[in-house]
């Protein structure tokens, strides 16, 4: 299923700490699905093939989005195509699991046994009956009524409460809805315990996942995510920092939780661009504002809502880590595009010769010089670096990494690498910092 979606690389260790020890903030390491570190890393595909590869998940992903929009059905990922992984461990003995993390999906959800039908699985499958610390909600529960009626169900004869979810390819799970201890490592080296934490225990389970994954750890913004889940512990806050050089080299990206994981724009010499979250259904996702994008000095109005033309309207556009392309709607692009064609120096506009972006530019013998794209969200001007907008397909080509829709808008995580990304589920806001993420540290 798809994804900017995290890879997190974590160590367990034999202490671990209860929830009223929790430290205030702790960051974990994240490895994208085609960096060396991965276990789905491919040495025989190129640069070309994993950008191929990493935008057919973007457009699979946007559909999910935009069906979801339109039923309030949670769609979860499309596939298998997550573009992050994180490693958790789950219940008492712990077992350790990695699973795609997803900022566009809510219940955390994992293979369990025993299994009526589960994926391949590399790793260990959980086994609930082995855990002392697993526990079944019941059906009238508060956790259980936090799932849209599409979502959930009953098993009567044991007070049960289940859940369901379809996503867009035809994959599938459904399973328990069960509390359990999840631990996280964190950055002091020894493992934060969350004792009752609410996830999903699937044991019917199939279509496009991914042998390496367990399941889906969901960092959206409902009742049921991880991140909300953790709420007062960690805040209400959290960030990640995604470098350009995680995509194909050593580089390493990270997801911070907690109390500094945040960098407060207040002062007149802060580089933080700060930009309110909008509230919208589905609550699973984080809605911003777009009022414009400037290509150099020209600077064009965002009137997409959609599909449809009108004036801005608020949260326009999610905000997504695990998307790779921004997706911009395709009457605006119209414009948009003709300014970065008009922009662009020392190279002609071609066709992409995969057929998936739009606007590509070629050399020759020339350097091509691109033009600055400044995002323009409701108080924030982010200005965007030319790997933020551009992306190289070959030696002497280009292309935007930027596309139209006529589904929902989303700003992508290209758009968001070496940023300090933060989340306040506190005040409702998204920053923006720009730093080199490439070092593992984000703050």
């Amino acid at each position: 299923m798809s994804t900017s979606i995290l890879l997190v690389t974590l160590f367990i260790l034999s202490m671990t700490l209860s929830l009223s020890t929790n430290p205030k903030h702790f960051t974990i390491k994240l490895i994208h699905r085609d960096s060396p570190h991965s276990p789905l890393y491919n040495p025989q595909t190129t640069v070309t093939d994993r950008l191929k590869a990493a935008f057919l998940r973007s457009i699979s992903r946007s559909r999910r989005f935009s069906h979801q929009l339109q039923t309030d059905l949670q769609s979860g990922l499309i596939g298998a195509g997550g573009e992050f992984f994180m490693s958790i461990t789950i219940g008492t003995p712990p077992t350790n699991l990695l699973a795609i993390a997803d900022t566009g999906s809510d219940l955390t959800w994992v293979q369990c046994k025993p299994c009526q039908q589960c994926y391949k699985e590399n790793g260990p499958i959980f086994d609930k009956k082995k855990s002392s610390t697993y526990k079944n909600e019941l059906c009238n529960s508060r956790n259980c009524n936090s799932l849209s009626t599409n979502e959930r169900g009953c098993d009567e004869s044991q007070n049960v409460c289940k859940y369901r979810y379809s996503y867009g390819d035809q994959s599938f799970t459904r399973g328990d809805v069960a509390t359990e201890t999840i631990s996280i490592d964190s950055a002091s080296g020894s493992p934060v315990s969350f004792p009752g934490t609410v996830f999903g225990c699937g044991y019917n389970n199939g279509g496009t996942f991914d042998e390496t994954g367990s399941g889906i750890i969901g960092l959206g913004g409902g009742k049921l995510s991880l991140v909300s889940q953790l709420g007062s512990s960690i805040s209400k806050r959290f960030s990640y920092c995604l470098s350009h050089k995680s995509f194909t080299t050593n580089g390493t990206s990270v997801i911070n939780l907690g109390t500094n994981s945040v960098t407060s724009g207040t002062s007149k010499y802060s580089n933080v661009l700060s930009t309110p979250l909008v509230d919208k259904e589905p609550q699973t996702y984080y809605y911003l504002t777009l009022e414009a994008i400037s290509v150099g000095k020209t600077k064009i109005p965002y009137t997409g809502s959609y599909g449809t033309s009108s004036a801005t309207t608020k949260g326009n556009i999610i905000i997504d880590s695990g998307t790779t392309l921004t997706l911009l709607d395709s009457g605006f692009y119209d414009r948009f595009g003709a300014a970065v064609e008009e922009s662009v120096t020392g190279a002609n506009r071609v066709s992409d010769p995969q057929g998936l972006l739009s606007h590509c530019f070629k050399s020759g013998n020339a350097e091509i010089g691109l033009p600055e794209i400044t995002i323009h969200f409701a108080g924030a001007d982010v200005r965007l670096s030319p790997l933020n907008a551009f992306v190289k397909v070959s030696e002497d080509m280009v292309c935007m990494s930027m596309i139209p829709t006529t589904e929902v808008a989303i700003y992508g995580n290209f758009a968001q690498m070496d940023f300090l990304v933060g989340y306040d589920l506190e005040t409702r806001t998204v920053s923006f910092q720009r730093m080199d993420c490439s070092d593992g540290l984000g703050l």
